[in-house]
């Protein structure tokens, strides 16, 4: 940003659409030798839960990358609570807002199916890329479901 330019005003929106829940059963592959998930593997499950939510609004990375978009991840934030282990199924829901024209967020909340004690919580946010790799303007189809 050049001196003497303000910050341009960031879009905040919140998703209008209720907020996608994913199940997910926890594999042994995805433990550790103590039979507790891997702290990576939350991401894994991040982005189960946001192509959930994007194919619940008719749209999915397949039809958005046919279309010339990418939404590549350029933060991603897990606060570790309790610890998910072997063969406990995990929902992982999601939700999304709109930071700019060209970025999006989206916050997870992972919880044990059993008990509903939240594991985790967690946010990615994400610039839109034309196919040459540019950025550009988040497609009209994501900004109507992050409106």
């Amino acid at each position: 940003m050049k001196a003497g330019r303000p910050e341009p005003e960031v879009e905040r929106r919140t998703v209008t659409a209720p907020p996608s829940v994913s199940r997910v059963r926890v594999r042994y592959a995805e433990t550790d030798k103590m039979g507790v998930v891997y702290y990576a593997n939350y991401f894994v499950w991040f982005e189960v839960g946001r192509t959930d939510l994007l194919r619940a609004s008719g749209w999915n990375y397949r039809d958005m990358e046919t279309e010339g978009f990418g939404l590549p991840v350029i933060e991603a934030h897990c606060t570790y609570r309790e610890s998910a282990k072997y063969d406990d199924d995990i929902d992982v829901r999601t939700t999304g807002e709109m930071l700019s024209r060209v970025r999006v967020k989206f916050s997870y909340e992972v919880l044990r199916a059993a008990d509903a004690v939240t594991l985790a919580t967690g946010s990615t946010v994400h610039a839109t890329l034309d196919r040459n790799g540019r950025p550009c303007r988040l497609p009209e189809r994501i900004r109507a479901v992050l409106s």
